[in-house]
């Protein structure tokens, strides 16, 4: 299957569903090619930017088991 770079775009409102992400994120770690997490202390939130080079699937199944952890929200945009 073709691989393709993707942003997802994480947001992580309850601070409870940071160990998830972060063990959701190193089960996918193949495909993890840089991360960046920033704390937004003013706004109570963490914002982490994950780029991968991995098949469609891959991404969508990331994306979706992020959507699915409660006070996450996960968006992805995919190179042409």
């Amino acid at each position: 299957m073709e691989k393709r770079v993707t942003v997802v775009s994480i947001i992580v409102k309850e601070s409870t569903a940071v160990e998830e992400v972060n063990k959701l994120l190193h089960l996918y770690r193949d495909y993890v090619v840089g991360r960046q997490g920033i704390p937004y202390k003013e706004r109570g939130v963490s914002i982490i930017s994950v780029v991968l080079d991995a098949p469609g699937d891959v991404t969508s199944a990331l994306s979706g088991k992020l959507g699915m952890i409660n006070g996450v929200a996960a968006k992805t945009l995919t190179a042409n």
